[in-house]
């Protein structure tokens, strides 16, 4: 059954206005790393520089979707798209035409910042939009559908365009589609904010960047540099940092997380999940990348087309996650796709240097189509157990759940494999690599690569032999590690994340709010800030 009224082809159109964002979003984040060699030559960055010119992006939307999608519940949620569409396509045309390295970082650190408006805004308008339990279920689908294609389109729409036109065309993509964003959004999408939200507390948002961006800048290091004590000693820093910012959100009368939505089950088991599976698919977005290039020696651009079908596999398990969560419930819709997962690595394990290509990209299939019924399930009863006016706030969790999953995927089921691969290539490394090249090609497959193109033919090809099977190994060890994750993570989902998304009663119904339930909670805060407002 389903509850609420039914959305109109108003909705439907603003649905469409909707997903253009989410879709530039993504395919934001993947557009640069073809551009970056072009960027390089022109403007010369160091590699330090080069690297923050990759990563920037990605720290500020980290950072800021929980302050964003408070403010939105608190200043409007469309007034807060409409703010961050502006800043996006003017930092865009920055970005474009920057004269310096200097200038390219700041101008992505404000895309990241403007960024983190667009995705808990987005999300929480359709849940504004779409009071239909099966037509939100459906609309979410779509925004996810977006965002998995935003990032497959991004490397191959960045090589057309570097085809014909400067690296800064990359960034002017953005300009058009948030011109069109500014001119429908105020026709077609609803305004809705807290009717009672009180003050944004400006020390929580400092506090809240000084837990998150250490946080992911240590696990996104170690992933290039591997776990170093600097690495603990950041990590030590943001969690202090963190319960510092718990401690004052228990504390505030108006804080900037709502920490009781944690006491609900399907709230805080799926954002869990949630963690853990974008954990899982972001070491495997890297091994994939990793193994048809320097694996099986395709070049990028073949490698990125052949990395086209897991979005596009992604987009057909977060559509059909909705319909079949209305017959067998989310809960084990969602530990079904779980174990459709597990399958995949199973069958990226066997995976060689030598194995037909149709083996890991069935599997990249495979393990996309299953992640699709968490993306989208999980984000859906999330939003669903969070009161109305805080589905900002809970929306822009379930992203910055997404976002360190995915630093963390990287850094510690990477850290997996590149240990198995630097033990078993120091034990398989040929004679004939001088010693100063001999820790570059233990360090990783990419470096024996680069040193195999150096030493004579007979001594590379045996280089590159070893470094590949040594990889094999690592990436097979990451796959059962990845089985092992899901399994729990399946019994998980099945067994708490029933059928039951409404807030505070069962599904098809509008119960009445009872004590406990997000509903009431918020109701009675509501009370407590009109009497404090009416006595001040």
């Amino acid at each position: 059954m389903s509850s609420g009224s039914k959305a109109g082809v108003k909705e439907w159109v603003g649905l469409a206005v909707l997903a253009l964002p989410i879709l530039l979003l993504s395919l934001d984040l993947t557009a640069l790393h073809l551009a970056l060699p072009h960027l390089a030559a022109d403007l010369d960055p160091t590699s330090t520089e080069q690297l923050w010119i990759l990563d920037i992006y990605g720290f500020m939307v980290a950072g800021f979707l929980i302050t964003m999608g408070t403010l939105g519940d608190r200043i409007g949620r469309r007034r807060l798209l409409m703010i961050g569409a502006t800043a996006f396509g003017a930092a865009s045309v920055a970005a474009a035409y920057a004269p310096t390295p200097e200038t390219l970082i700041a101008a992505r650190a404000l895309l990241g910042i403007s960024g983190a408006t667009l995705m808990p805004s987005t999300l929480s308008l359709i849940s504004n939009m779409f009071h239909d339990a099966r037509q939100r279920g459906f609309a979410i689908a779509v925004w996810g559908s977006c965002f998995a294609a935003g990032g497959a389109i991004g490397p191959m729409a960045g090589g057309v365009l570097l085809e014909w036109f400067w690296w800064g065309a990359v960034f002017l993509m953005a300009v058009p589609v948030m011109v069109l964003l500014l001119i429908t959004a105020p026709l077609l999408l609803p305004e809705y904010r807290d009717p009672v939200p009180g003050r944004l507390d400006l020390f929580s948002v400092v506090l809240s960047l000084a837990a998150i961006l250490p946080f992911v800048y240590a696990f996104k290091d170690a992933a290039r540099e591997g776990w170093q004590v600097s690495t603990f000693v950041v990590i030590a820093v943001a969690a202090v940092f963190g319960w510092l910012f718990v401690r004052r959100q228990r504390r505030l009368r108006d804080p900037l997380m709502e920490l009781g939505l944690f006491r609900h089950r399907a709230f805080t088991v799926g954002l869990g999940s949630l963690l853990l599976g974008t954990l899982v698919q972001g070491s495997f977005i890297l091994l994939l990348a990793q193994y048809l290039q320097l694996s099986m020696g395709l070049s990028a651009l073949a490698a990125g087309l052949w990395m086209a079908p897991f979005a596009a596999a992604n987009i057909l398990g977060s559509m059909v996650s909705p319909p079949l969560a209305q017959r067998i419930g989310p809960g084990r819709t969602i530990a079904l796709g779980l174990l459709v997962m597990a399958c995949g690595f199973l069958m990226f394990a066997q995976a060689g240097p030598d194995s037909a290509l149709w083996l890991p990209v069935a599997a990249s299939m495979i393990i996309s189509i299953g992640i699709g019924p968490l993306m989208v399930l999980v984000i859906d009863l999330v939003i669903a157990a969070a009161p109305k006016e805080k589905s900002g706030s809970a929306s822009s969790m379930s992203e910055t759940a997404s976002e360190m999953g995915m630093a963390l995927g990287v850094a510690t089921l990477g850290a997996i494999g590149s240990a198995v691969y630097r033990s078993q290539m120091s034990d398989s490394l040929p004679a004939g690599v001088p010693e100063s090249a001999a820790p570059q090609a233990v360090d990783s497959i990419a470096g024996a690569t680069a040193v195999a193109q150096e030493l004579a033919s007979g001594t590379g090809a045996a280089v590159l032999e070893a470094a590949r099977a040594a990889f094999t190994s690592g990436q097979a060890a990451v796959s059962y590690t990845s089985v092992a994750v899901l399994l729990v993570l399946a019994v998980l989902s099945g067994f708490f994340l029933d059928s039951r998304r409404k807030r505070g009663g069962q599904e098809g119904e509008d119960a009445p709010q009872t004590a406990g339930t997000p509903d009431a909670e918020a109701a009675e805060r509501r009370e407590q800030r009109q009497e404090r407002i009416a006595a001040e």
